[in-house]
C-alpha cells in the first residue's frame, strides 16, 4: 500500500461538510463574521473616526459631517452596489453576498449603543484592524461577502483590465484620502494602520494558524530513509521525481508533512540514516487531510 503524505495511520478519516449542512454552516459563518465586524465598527472605528476604507469608512465620514446614522448609509450604498454587481458581474453574487449585505448594517444598528472601550486612536486602529480582519476572514471562509466597495472594485477591474489588487487599493485608498481631507490627516494615517492589520488578519483566518512543517529530503539511501520515517516517526510520505540541475541525474525527493514538535526528531532520523542528506524544512501555512485538521 502506498503511503500518503502527512498521514498518521492510526487516526480515522474526518468527513467534510457537504450539501445542506455545508450551506447552513456557510450562512452561520457569514452571520458571525458580520456581527464581529459590526461590533468592531461601533467599539473602535466609529467613535475614533477611523475610516479605513470601504462603505463603512464612507459611513464614518458622512456621520461626522452630517450626523446621519452609519447603518443607514451602509444600507443606502450596499444594496445598490449589490444590484449593480448582479447586473454587471453575473449571478455569482447570490444569496451569501445578499445575506452579508443586509445583516452587516443591521448589526451595526443593533450594536450602536455598546460602550466604547477606548478613545485612544492608535489602540482603536490596532484592535479595529484585528476585529474587521477576523470578521471578514470568517465571512470569506463561509464563501460569502459583505458587499460594499469590493463589488465596485471588481466592476472597475472588469471594465478597465486593471489588476484586482490595484482596484481595491483605488477604492479603499480613495475613502482614506477623503477621510484625511474632510476629517483630519491624522485619521488617514490611523486608517492605513488599521487597513494593513486587517489584510494580515484576513490571511491568517483564511489560511489558518497551522504550525505544521513540510520537509523535502534528498538522499542516496531512499529505502532506508523511507523505512525510518514510516516506522520511527510514524508519518506517511510521498516520493517526488526530481532531476539534478547541474548533473541532469534523476533523483528521488521525499516529501513529508510533520508537526512543529516533530521537526527535531525528523532531523535526528535523517542524520542517523544519511549524514550527507540534503534537507529543506519550511512552514506549511495550512494542512488538510488525514492526520491533520480538516477545515471548511
Amino acid at each position: 500500500m502506498q503511503p500518503r503524505t502527512g498521514q498518521r495511520r492510526r487516526k480515522p478519516p474526518m468527513i467534510p461538510l457537504t450539501g445542506p449542512l455545508r450551506n447552513s454552516w456557510d450562512i452561520l459563518l457569514i452571520i458571525v463574521g458580520a456581527f464581529i465586524m459590526a461590533l468592531t465598527f461601533n467599539l473602535f472605528l466609529l467613535p475614533n473616526h477611523i475610516a479605513s476604507g470601504g462603505v463603512s469608512g464612507i459611513s464614518i465620514i458622512v456621520n461626522q459631517l452630517l450626523g446621519i446614522e452609519p447603518a443607514y448609509i451602509q444600507w443606502l450604498l450596499n444594496i445598490p452596489l449589490f444590484v449593480a454587481g448582479v447586473i454587471l458581474l453575473g449571478r455569482q453574487y447570490g444569496m451569501r453576498s445578499l445575506i452579508g449585505t443586509i445583516v452587516l448594517p443591521l448589526f451595526v444598528y443593533l450594536t450602536s449603543s455598546f460602550p466604547v472601550p477606548t478613545t485612544n486612536p492608535l489602540l482603536a486602529a490596532l484592535y479595529g484592524g484585528i476585529g474587521v480582519g477576523l470578521g471578514l476572514g470568517i465571512v470569506f471562509r463561509g464563501r460569502g461577502s459583505t458587499g460594499g466597495l469590493s463589488i465596485l472594485a471588481q466592476i472597475i477591474q472588469k471594465y478597465t483590465g486593471f489588476s484586482m489588487s490595484f482596484c481595491v487599493i483605488l477604492t479603499d485608498g480613495s475613502v482614506i484620502v477623503f477621510a484625511g481631507l474632510l476629517l483630519k490627516p491624522e485619521q488617514a494615517l490611523y486608517a492605513l494602520i488599521s487597513l494593513y492589520i486587517t489584510s494580515k488578519v484576513i490571511d491568517a483566518v483564511e489560511l489558518g494558524f497551522s504550525n505544521s512543517k513540510v520537509a523535502y529530503i534528498i538522499t542516496n539511501d531512499i529505502e532506508q530513509m523511507q523505512t525510518a520515517i514510516l516506522n520511527d516517526l510514524d508519518r506517511g510520505l510521498t516520493k517526488l521525481n526530481g532531476e539534478g540541475g547541474y548533473t541532469g541525474d534523476e533523483r528521488t525527493v521525499l516529501m513529508v508533512v510533520i508537526g512543529q514538535n516533530e521537526a527535531s526528531r525528523l532531523k535526528t532520523i535523517v542524520r542517523s540514516v544519511d549524514p550527507d542528506a540534503f534537507v529543506i524544512i519550511s512552514n506549511a501555512q495550512e494542512v488538510l487531510g488525514k492526520g491533520f485538521k480538516m477545515t471548511g
